[in-house]
């Protein structure tokens, strides 16, 4: 058996910590906007502090409880739980520090924060649970990752607004259109098995169209974001139809007969996303 400390590396790849990516720019630009500027350098630090751990809780859980069907999926198998490389007590004990280190992250924060952080564990602890009984688990990932700009905005205010909550649908139906197209690498060891997805109760191809409705749904809420917040102009108009051309390049890179390019159209464009949109809120956000 491999040393913790070795063990603790493996972790970090299997739960692939650069994909924090995804939602960590919501934060950021939820916290810009929620300070109606640059927020206090100790905020930015604790939001960032409260991602890295909650985003590690939940994947940690996600390996613990999948960890068998992982086994019996060819793409998942050789993950290190399933291949036998890291033990199920020590992803346990990763899991409770980084449970831990959100609450801590919360704590320095304000109480509201503190108070909502065993809410927050739980809503991304419940995700990995959904695809046992629902086709529409991609909206419970949305939702699990919409905690990061509702949490922000909770760090920064000590409240949650209806302006918090519209950020948080669209990383809601941003995160379920590219989930959908992730899936869809996975539609017969679903059906194998018996979990559930769109890809594996729908076919392929109406998943895909879902998808794409999915992605309208999320420009559309993004564009709502301008009447909502004053500080947003110009850049973050150009944002968000850039973000549109992104995510219509993506559907473009993925077919039904044609699954080669899911990864390109996950991971890359997906990260350009976020990060693009979060450089331009902040730029609206600090140049106003």
């Amino acid at each position: 058996m491999t040393t913790f400390p070795e063990q603790l590396k493996i972790i970090f790849a299997d739960i692939k910590i650069q994909h924090t990516v995804f939602a960590l720019p919501f934060a950021v630009m939820s916290a810009f906007l929620a300070a109606g500027g640059m927020p206090a350098p100790q905020t930015l630090f604790w939001i960032v502090v409260a991602m890295f751990g909650g985003r590690s809780a939940a994947m940690a859980f996600n390996r613990i409880v999948d960890a068998r069907y992982d086994k019996l999926n060819p793409r998942t198998e050789n993950r290190p739980l399933p291949a036998g490389r890291v033990s199920v007590g020590r992803y346990w004990v990763f899991l409770i520090a980084s449970s831990l280190l959100l609450v801590l992250a919360a704590a320095m924060l304000n109480r509201l924060a503190l108070y909502l952080s065993p809410l927050a564990l739980a809503l991304v602890f419940f995700y990995s649970l959904t695809k046992r009984f629902t086709a529409y688990s991609h909206l419970f990932l949305g939702l699990a990752l919409a905690v990061a700009p509702v949490g922000a905005w909770v760090a920064v205010r000590a409240e949650i607004s209806p302006a918090a909550l519209l950020l948080g649908a669209a990383v809601v139906f941003w995160l379920a259109g590219f989930d959908i197209i992730y899936a869809c690498q996975d539609v017969e060891s679903d059906r194998r098995n018996r979990l559930r997805s769109l890809p594996a109760t729908l076919g392929v191809a109406r998943a895909l169209t879902l998808a794409r409705f999915f992605h309208a749904v999320m420009v559309a809420v993004l564009l709502l974001l301008l009447p909502a917040f004053p500080l947003l102009g110009s850049l973050y108009l150009a944002g968000v139809v850039l973000v549109a051309g992104l995510l219509a390049y993506e559907h473009s890179l993925v077919k039904s007969g044609d699954l080669s390019k899911v990864n390109i159209a996950f991971f890359n464009v997906n990260g350009i996303i976020g990060v693009l949109l979060m450089t331009l809120v902040i730029a609206d956000c600090v140049w106003v």
